[in-house]
């Protein structure tokens, strides 16, 4: 038998560097650290033993197993006992036809249930729809929800089926349900208590089988107590309530998400994964997330691009959280009413008093510039009637008009000038600031109000005192929808 001939070696354009190998090694690391810890951390915490249960067929394993089967379909992470119970509360009722009504923060995933919902049940392989009440206008949200005919208001050229149409037999997802108006309350009552309503603009009653899955960030019982949500409503939304726990409560969670975020980050832009050391993994766990898991994935992510070091340290992590958060509580859309958390270490009181009595002086002052321009447009009317009165073949008619209009408009202009100058200190209002229009104010307001709850829209509106809706319609109307 011939001796085998050796392999000839690569170029050394092809041979890896020791730099190159040790990434490669590094990210399969990281690749196998995915997998495996994917594997451990789905699973629930009380899984029965075979001792516990005697046989594979025993309830509680069979229901430990369709929780399992159900956080590796959904990506669910974590193993706390009140996550677990709002993931058991979904599956038990898809298989009844009720309606539910999930809680909880911004930020802990109640779009997930829904999904669980109606995928478990029977009407699967309906349609699912998801609607975000609080992002609709007011004038629209009826329409939005229940259609409307051709000429039932501007702008409607043709006939358009609503949600609760086209969710017809399926189920629809009405996520921030606490911000509707009180008018879109009570139709929305009656399809849930009748299964009919009436399109805008039509007299014609329809009717629609569709399972209502609802979700809100607000305080329900505080809502109902100051009016701004129905009673009746309440109970038929909540025929099933399920509270999805906030970050803050879910214990080693928190270190467990951080570690997928991380790994995630690895896996798909191939860097090393960031890890905590002891004292920052506790402060990891200390800190309250008022964004909860969203809030939480954002610091994974931009730790991940922005940190030099890979081995986190309590200084380092500190860069990436605020050092005085405020809660993301359940809260009330009032606009006179806020949250403790909210009201408290902030002079958001002063900032309304003070924006209050800017207003009040400021329409005083367009009030007198009005009255002033008025006298001004009068007075010049009178004159040139004189002037055209004593030499009409001097000045005829068509050309005195417009003469007449444009010294009443150089006259406004004066005037307007006079009025937004700052006086002098020879003048008796010497020390007054000079006026900025309300526009001025209510821009500067909001500018305030975004930079300082970091672009969080609906934080921003809480603490203005505007519903979210107002909000975007302002943002969009100073354009700051850059902030």
């Amino acid at each position: 038998m011939p001796p085998a001939v050796p392999l000839p070696a690569p170029p050394l354009s092809q041979r890896p560097t020791p730099r190159k190998a040790a990434e490669k090694k590094e990210e399969r690391h990281a690749a196998l650290e995915i997998n495996t810890y994917f594997c451990i951390l789905i699973l629930p915490e009380y899984t029965p033993t075979r001792d516990a249960t005697d046989n594979e067929t025993s309830p509680l394993l069979m229901q430990a197993k369709e929780l399992q089967a159900v956080k590796q379909r959904y990506g669910v992470v974590g193993n706390c006992d009140a996550l677990n119970r709002a993931l058991e509360i979904a599956l038990k009722v898809a298989r009844v036809d009720l309606s539910v009504l999930i809680q909880g923060e911004n930020g802990v995933g109640k779009e997930i249930l829904p999904r669980i919902i109606h995928e478990a049940g029977a009407r699967k392989n309906k349609k699912y729809l998801a609607l975000n009440c609080g992002a609709i206008p007011e004038g629209t949200i009826d329409s939005e929800l229940f259609g409307h005919v051709k000429g039932a208001f501007t702008g409607s050229v043709d006939s358009r089926e609503g949600y609760f149409s086209a969710a017809d037999g399926g189920t629809l997802f009405l996520d921030e349900v606490g911000e509707l108006p009180l008018q879109t309350q009570v139709r929305l009552l009656r399809v849930l208590e009748t299964g009919e309503f009436i399109p805008v603009g039509s007299s014609e009653v329809k009717r629609t089988d569709v399972r209502i899955v609802a979700a809100t960030n607000v305080d329900m019982q505080r809502a109902i107590r100051e009016g701004r949500f129905r009673e009746d409503l309440y109970y038929r939304l909540a025929a099933i309530a399920i509270n999805m726990p906030p970050l803050r409560e879910r214990g080693t969670d928190i270190d467990i998400l951080f570690r997928k975020f991380a790994l995630e980050m690895s896996e798909r832009y191939r860097m090393p994964p960031v890890r905590l050391n002891e004292e920052a993994r506790q402060m990891l766990l200390d800190y309250p997330w008022p964004g909860n898991v969203r809030q939480l994935k954002n610091v994974a992510e931009s730790m991940s691009v922005t940190s030099d070091e890979r081995d986190i340290t309590p200084d380092i992590l500190a860069r990436f959280i605020p050092a005085d958060p405020q809660h993301t509580q359940l809260v009330v859309g009032n606009a006179t009413h806020h949250t403790p958390a909210i009201a408290a270490g902030t002079n958001w009181e002063q900032e309304r008093d003070i924006l209050a009595q800017m207003i009040t002086v400021l329409r005083h002052e367009v009030e007198k510039l009005r009255s002033d321009v008025e006298q001004l447009k009068k007075d010049q009317r009178n004159a040139t009637i004189d002037n055209t009165a004593a030499a009409p073949s001097l000045l005829p008619y068509r050309h005195a008009s417009r003469t007449a209009v444009e010294e009443v408009d150089e006259a406004e202009e004066v005037a307007f000038e006079e009025w937004s100058t700052p006086r002098t200190a020879t003048t008796p209002a010497a020390t007054e600031e000079p006026i900025r229009t309300k526009d001025d104010v209510e821009k500067e307001l909001i500018r305030q109000a975004l930079v300082r709850c970091g672009g969080h829209r609906k934080q921003a509106a809480e603490q203005i005192g505007i519903s979210e809706r107002t909000l975007y319609r302002k943002i969009k109307e100073y354009d700051l929808e850059d902030l």
